[in-house]
């Protein structure tokens, strides 16, 4: 029995793309909220459906073994998937609301779909939703306090929602507790990674939040802010998991990794002085990417870095506010080459005013810089964001992504979304150098022919 089960949405099953890609991490930010729990003496109990053959069913059992006095849904705010506010996460974190209130239990919730639609939520059966940043927010929740007293927390109201004042987001980052990674079943992370890879990686974050202004980025958990542990702690959590779990390889899933160079210069320093030194990933910015930064991460061990480059077309990015310039693409990936560091690319296509010049310069830089992996995606407006304003007027019925590999246009673009499905296709095809990249570009160019004839008509 718990006091507090804790849960999230992302099953890696009910999104076909990441099934496929197998590359499944324990839920971060969940546990981070359990080792703050555990530390003010609650009880926890994780019901983890990441991997899970039937959540619906398991987190069932899960109610009846625990029978907690309340349930949280708490998103992993470090994973990409939970920011992407997908369909299908939605309802199986509305399935655990029903499942909990058929049991007389309360259940809350915290995420980044929560905290844009917190009305839809509350009427699925949520008591309440964690706005922002959760740990001292459900911590009050889990130690009685009233609910409209507690800062964070929006309710149900004769208006609609309520919501409470604002809850500040921490600025010492070393206060909080490891996550409580005992109430992860690592052995069925290791199996998974181990069968589909051959290795196991795991996760790790050293900051939160991002302090730059692309327009497209929703922050609905910290806002603009941007918060850092100190280059000790997180050379001491890698150790902890190197000691632990001896994982072959970490993901860091911040925003942003190595915003300073000093701070970088130091964690390079204490990996080194604590001997934690592990194979990582990260992501960061191409500016952020100097000669200096990338010799002190590849001292200690990175192999990876993922880029939001997302357009070789200077017109495009500074229309996304992006604040780069093509030349620092071109620069960041040859300061990694020179280290022997792979440099892969975010890119995003169909932003509002992006013609077919403006992704005929995307494939030219491609082509020119070579990187080692591209993610493709489609401009995908949120709420809260100055994009979403932008098209605002032209989004329809679906607002949302039903899973990861839906790439649907929101809003009318440029082109069709079968067009931007084959124009993903196309460029993953050709950086990753499968056969079928001579074909894949061949339905693009029919397809915008197709629709090029079609405007003329029009």
């Amino acid at each position: 029995m718990a006091e507090v089960l804790l849960t999230h949405s992302n099953h890696v099953y009910s999104d076909p793309k990441q099934a496929a890609k197998m590359q499944p991490y324990p839920p971060l930010a969940t546990l981070l909220v359990a080792a703050v729990l555990e530390q003010n003496g609650i009880s926890v109990a994780l019901f983890d459906p990441t991997l899970a053959d039937s959540p619906e069913r398991e987190f069932a059992k899960a109610l009846e073994n625990h029978q907690p006095r309340l349930v949280m849904v708490c998103e992993d705010d470090f994973n990409f998937l939970s920011k992407m506010c997908l369909a299908r996460n939605r309802e199986l974190s509305f399935n655990v609301a029903r499942a909990a209130r058929n049991c007389g239990i309360d259940a809350v919730v915290h995420g980044s779909d929560a905290s844009d639609h917190a009305a839809a939520y509350l009427a699925a059966g949520f008591t309440a939703v964690a706005v922002g940043e959760p740990e001292s927010t459900l911590l009050e929740l889990a130690q009685g306090s009233p609910r409209n007293a507690i800062a964070g927390l929006a309710n149900r109201c004769e208006q609609g929602v309520h919501y409470n004042i604002p809850r500040r987001v921490h600025e010492e980052l070393d206060a909080l507790p490891l996550p409580a990674w005992h109430l992860a079943d690592i052995g069925r992370y290791r199996e998974a990674w181990l069968a589909a890879h051959g290795y196991f990686s795991l996760n790790l974050a050293s900051s939160r939040g991002c302090p730059y202004r692309c327009n497209w980025c929703a922050k609905p958990i910290h806002g603009s802010h941007y918060h850092a542990h100190s280059p000790r702690r997180v050379a001491r959590e890698m150790l902890e998991l190197k000691n632990r779990f001896h994982p072959d390889h970490i993901w860091f899933a911040d925003d942003i990794f190595a915003l300073s160079p000093r701070w970088t210069h130091e964690f390079a320093r204490e990996v080194d002085c604590a001997r934690a030194w592990t194979p990582f990933k990260m992501q960061s910015r191409c500016d952020l990417m100097t000669r200096d930064t990338v010799a002190d991460l590849r001292r200690v061990g990175c192999e990876e870095v993922w880029m939001g480059a997302e357009s070789g077309s200077q017109r495009v990015l500074d229309a996304m506010d992006k604040d780069i310039r093509v030349e620092e693409i071109y620069a960041a990936r040859e300061n990694l080459r020179a280290n022997g560091i792979r440099a892969c690319f975010f890119l995003q296509f169909g932003y509002p005013g992006e013609n077919w010049a403006d992704i005929e310069a995307t494939l030219q830089m491609l082509r020119e810089t070579t990187p080692d992996d591209v993610g493709v995606s489609v401009s995908y407006p949120l709420p809260g964001t100055k994009f979403h304003q932008i098209v605002a007027a032209g989004i329809g019925a679906k607002a949302h992504w039903r899973d990861s590999a839906d790439l649907a246009m929101i809003f009318r673009g440029e082109f069709s979304t079968a067009f931007y499905r084959a124009l993903a296709e196309a460029v993953h095809a050709e950086v990753r150098g499968w056969p079928s990249a001579a074909g894949a570009w061949a339905q693009v160019e029919a397809l915008r022919s197709a629709e090029d004839a079609e405007a003329v008509v029009a």
